[in-house]
């Protein structure tokens, strides 16, 4: 099978997107995982399929998967880059485009590369609950965005140890049964974060995570009474920024705006 695909990065998240509006291509967990691999495929965080939408809420819909081939409810960096795909793939011309995903439907606004995205609104905050770990107890806060995510305070983000200490919270018991994303954020400043962030599916690292960085902006705002908007710098250099209300401790109205630029195109032989 030969696949024609684009390749896209989000603030450093990298992405595979593919055009199945006619329904041609159905792809393995295992054929997935290949064209994300790095040494033996294409290369990319997460892969995603341009479909038709179903419901007619949305002007369009994804399917979304992570770089291991698993399913994934939402991605923020890959809403942006998958927005922009839309504008280039359909010759979408309007200010704006909506999309189904498994977590609700995303609205995206385009300004130049930049794109912003609405987030679903978030649930199931947690703050400051004591976690054992094998470096210790640790003070972990979460939040879903969409995808689950827990957020640890450091202070200095170049000494988190993400991996080793990301995996064991990615797969921790007090977040059983399907785990967790996990986030290092240190506060640079007044509304400013930065986030290293161990994403499930990659089981690993990776340059950035939207709804990392969007979790990890409102638990500041918790905890440290950081107002909207917030900027957050990731491990690959960009800054996004995370805009939100809050009324009687409940989050709404979560806006992530951040770039979204084309890498190459090309095609591949997938066995």
């Amino acid at each position: 099978m030969t696949l024609e695909f684009t390749k896209m990065s989000g603030a450093g998240n990298d992405f595979i997107l593919l055009d199945n509006r006619t329904g041609n291509i159905a792809l393995t967990r295992e054929q997935v995982a290949r064209l994300c691999h790095r040494q033996f495929g294409i290369g990319a965080d997460g892969l995603m399929l341009l479909v038709p939408a179903r419901n007619g809420q949305a002007d369009w819909a994804w399917q979304f998967y992570n770089s291991d081939g698993s399913d994934a409810e939402m991605c923020g960096n890959g809403a942006r880059c998958f927005a922009r795909y839309l504008q280039r793939t359909t010759g979408w011309t309007k200010p704006a485009v909506s999309f189904e995903t498994v977590a609700g439907v995303i609205r995206a606004e385009f300004d130049g590369d930049r794109v912003t995205v609405n987030l679903t609104s978030p649930h199931s905050l947690r703050l400051r609950e004591p976690v054992k770990t094998s470096q210790g107890d640790l003070e972990v806060s979460s939040l879903n965005t969409g995808v689950p995510h827990a957020v640890v305070f450091v202070p200095d983000a170049d000494q988190a140890m993400v991996q080793q200490l990301g995996a064991e919270l990615r797969w921790h018991a007090h977040f059983k049964p399907r785990g967790t994303n996990v986030n290092f954020a240190q506060i640079k400043g007044p509304n400013h974060i930065r986030v290293r962030t161990y994403e499930r599916g990659v089981e690993g690292e990776t340059l950035a995570c939207g709804t990392g960085v969007s979790a990890s902006a409102m638990i500041a705002s918790a905890l440290h009474g950081f107002s909207s908007p917030v900027r957050v710098q990731v491990q690959g250099g960009d800054e996004l920024e995370v805009a939100f209300s809050c009324q009687d401790g409940q989050f709404a109205g979560v806006r992530l705006k951040g770039p979204a630029t084309f890498v190459f195109e090309g095609r591949i032989e997938l066995p």
